[in-house]
């Protein structure tokens, strides 16, 4: 379908790699405005699981990070009160200082672990919630935004945008725990040892520690186009996988391989920038330590030779040093992995922060009553956001159990009628009612359980034929299946399939003929036995003999329910009780197919081009 009927967008600019650029719909919030500790906080308020048990947890941290510096401290102790002890080398004290340190290196590890596991077993569940989140809030994203939206950029922000959290909250939350603790409790027994040389160590890496804030905005913002060109590249990779036939049709193999080409190039130059930044500030860093080692050898043996510090206070300062600069180097790396996962945690809370433009009541609803189905529209009018309006007052009552037939020309209105009878959109003014309840107050649960819509294209799993077709009612038998196909008179063609139900049909579908598809999505429509049955009638060329089997399973499944068919063939506007006429948003004529035959009008015309056609074919 084409204009009002469906969205109104530009394409985005294959040359450039951006965001698709759209014209009407709402877009997926980015989340890029959330600075980084609004972004760790409104996460944590998505995630609560991420926090469960953190007050243990950071008492493990506490120890295990305080247990680091006791092999500087035996060090020292074991040379100045040990070898060095006035009345010569005290074996006992120096075996038991090695049997404490010994000990406390057990506990260390001990707690280095336990703390290790309940962060890992914290963060997956919090992400798993967060995963679970954003997946289920995709599918309820205005249609446009879903219809216009990269696929492959939204699959990113479910996958590998929370991947890149979790590796973080994982790997990089110990490492920051631990380091921050570490460099705290290093300076304060630096301190203890020499006051001067402490302040050698912090001079040297005080321009890093100032270059911090630089770095990490720098940071923020190239990792979030690392993170916006993986979508991209996720998407030119994936539409020509799905759509590999007609690749292969239209010969644009190489033109296909051009722009998945570009896509790679531009995240490459996009992580080349991120990672040449990180390189710096990780650079940064190797020269601070650096000065930092060298100033405390020169000035701790200038000490030394004046008498402030003994031979085992020197060493074990030499220790501290390294328990400092090996939080701060790997901190740059953090620094790193933490923009990245914020980047990524960002674009995954704009999904969850994008409105539902259709809101389920859910208990507060009013469930629909049982028995057969009575349409009314009053007063509808809709359009798409940003575009011109596509209905105009319309004005529709449908008794129940009535076969209603919707004819029009392509882009008239009438597939926007489905979609606001099956309420995948609201209209702009006005109501959609059944049996006298408002659409917008009936619980999803009730309107998908006696509202079924068969759209143009039954979409396929990759799966049998048997799970595609529970998909209409889950706790199917077999015999209700078979038994459903025989009702529909389609035993000789699910006998006539390789293995039954059994039956594999391929990724969307594509080992069965349009036709099949079309028979397995009514097939599944009849499984689910709806009050209300809305049709939009496949157009796919099909031979003679589907034709005519597609047609008479219709016929069966439409007896004895109300159901809505959006036509493209006159011959089933022929069989309807009742016929529609849309032109340009209007309803211009209402009647049975007779009736709108001898009137003339937009029916007569649609009907003498099709008669003509069929003289033709």
């Amino acid at each position: 379908m084409s204009s009002p009927d469906s969205s109104t967008v530009s394409s985005p600019d294959s040359s450039t790699g951006s965001s698709p650029v759209k014209s009407t719909g709402s877009t997926v919030d980015t989340g890029e405005s959330l600075s980084a500790m609004r972004t760790i906080a409104r996460g944590i308020e998505l995630s609560p699981e991420l926090t469960a048990g953190i007050r243990g947890t950071m008492v493990l941290a506490l120890v295990a990070t305080v247990g680091r510096i006791v092999v500087p401290v035996a060090v020292q102790q074991t040379l100045d009160k040990g070898v060095d002890a006035p009345g010569g080398p005290d074996l006992g004290f120096t075996a038991m200082v090695a049997l404490v340190a010994g000990m406390a290196v057990v506990v260390t590890a001990l707690a280095s672990y336990s703390m290790t596991y309940r962060l890992f077993r914290s963060a997956e569940r919090g992400l798993a919630t967060l995963r679970i989140k954003a997946f289920r809030h995709v599918h309820d994203l205005p249609l446009l935004t879903q219809s216009t939206e990269r696929r492959g950029a939204l699959v990113s922000r479910v996958t590998s945008d929370v991947d890149q959290v979790s590796q973080f909250l994982i790997f990089g939350g110990v490492i920051a725990i631990v380091s921050v603790g570490q460099i705290a409790v290093a300076t304060v027994v630096m301190a203890v040892y020499s006051w001067q040389l402490t302040v050698v160590v912090w001079v040297a890496f005080l321009p890093l520690f100032l270059s911090l804030r630089y770095f990490q905005r720098r940071l923020s913002e190239a990792y979030g186009t690392v993170r916006q060109q993986v979508g991209v590249m996720l998407s030119k990779v994936s539409e020509p996988v799905v759509g590999a036939a007609t690749v292969r049709s239209y010969a644009i193999e190489r033109r296909t391989q051009e722009r998945i080409d570009t896509a790679v190039d531009r995240y490459q130059q996009a992580s080349t920038r991120a990672q040449g930044l990180t390189a710096f500030s990780f650079s940064l860093g190797g020269v601070s330590a650096g000065l930092a080692n060298a100033g405390v050898i020169v000035i701790g043996v200038l000490l030394g030779v004046d008498g402030h510090l003994t031979l085992g206070r020197i060493l074990a300062f030499a220790f501290l040093v390294t328990l400092f600069v090996g939080p701060v180097q790997l901190g740059t790396q953090v620094l790193t992995d933490a923009q990245n996962a914020i980047a990524g945690w960002r674009r995954v809370i704009g999904i969850l922060d994008t409105p539902a433009d259709v809101v389920d009541p859910g208990a507060a609803g009013t469930p629909l009553p049982d028995g057969a189905v009575r349409i009314e529209f009053a007063a509808v009018g809709f359009g798409y956001p940003g575009g011109p309006p596509v209905l105009h007052g319309i004005d529709l009552r449908v008794a129940p159990n009535t076969r209603l037939a919707v004819v029009g020309e392509t882009g008239s209105g009438k597939t926007t009628l489905a979609k606001l009878l099956t309420r995948l959109m609201d209209p702009t003014t006005g109501s959609v009612r059944l049996d006298g309840v408002d659409l917008r107050e009936v619980p999803f649960a009730s309107l998908r359980e006696r509202v079924v819509l068969v759209p143009q294209e039954g979409f396929l799993f990759d799966a049998t034929l048997r799970a595609n077709v529970l998909y209409g009612k889950l706790d199917a038998t077999d015999q209700d299946i078979v038994r459903a196909v025989d009702q529909l008179g389609l035993t000789d063609w699910l006998a006539g399939l390789p293995r039954g139900l059994d039956t594999r049909v391929g990724q969307r579908g594509e080992s069965l003929s349009a036709g099949e598809r079309q028979l397995v999505a009514l097939v599944r429509a009849h499984l689910a036995d709806p009050d209300l049955l809305v049709l939009d009638e496949a157009t796919s060329a099909v031979d003679p003999a589907l034709e005519m089997r597609i047609a008479r399973a219709l016929e069966r499944l439409t007896r004895g329910r109300t159901s809505v068919t959006i036509a493209h063939r006159m011959s089933t506007a022929e069989n309807a009780d009742e016929v529609v006429v849309v032109d340009r948003g209007r309803i211009v004529q209402r009647g049975a197919h007779q009736e709108l035959v001898a009137e003339g009008g937009v029916y007569g015309r649609l009907h003498a081009s099709w008669v003509a056609q069929q003289a033709t074919a």
